[in-house]
């Protein structure tokens, strides 16, 4: 997807910014590989204290609703939908939201396979999974924010259209 229009270098760091929090939401499932090569614990540090700190932290415990609900919902109406705001910073941060909408979907898609078999899952088909959202989760977020840093739409598959038909309504 291109658009032909420059980016400023402050829109460019902008748009970097929501791409923290699939990251961080994503950081979780990493568990087997942080216990496996500790070392993989410094550079994701930051995510791991963000998401325990500011994601998981219960805002309004009655009704489950977490710092991660307040932060997608302000997002998604402060910035997605405010067309005064660069249609470049609107495109990453809607990607970066539907990216945690996948990771939302794949969380319950993993806790009711394991609620469904009687012994849950084996370590190994369960470390595999986590594992795979882990690194997919990574690699596509570090791709949207390269791209982002050199200025450029960022081309998923699906994820890209989805946030392109978003942000055009």
């Amino acid at each position: 997807m291109t658009l032909q229009q420059s980016v400023v270098p402050l829109h460019r760091f902008y748009s970097c910014l929501p791409y923290l929090l699939p990251i961080s939401a994503g950081v979780i499932y990493g568990a087997v590989l942080f216990q496996q090569f500790p070392l993989l614990v410094i550079p994701f540090f930051p995510f791991i204290w963000l998401y325990g700190n500011v994601l998981a932290f219960p805002l309004v415990p009655v009704l489950g609703l977490t710092g991660e609900f307040f932060l997608f919902m302000g997002l998604f109406f402060l910035i997605v939908r405010d067309v005064r705001v660069p249609h470049f910073i609107r495109f990453n941060t809607m990607q970066a939201l539907l990216m945690q909408i996948v990771l939302f979907i794949a969380q319950l898609f993993f806790q009711i396979v394991q609620q469904l078999s009687s012994n849950g899952l084996p370590s190994v088909i369960s470390a595999t999974i986590g594992n795979t959202i882990f690194i997919g989760t990574t690699l596509i977020a570090g791709y949207a924010i390269y791209q982002s840093i050199k200025g450029e739409y960022s081309d998923i598959p699906t994820l890209s259209q989805a946030a392109s038909f978003q942000c055009e309504i």
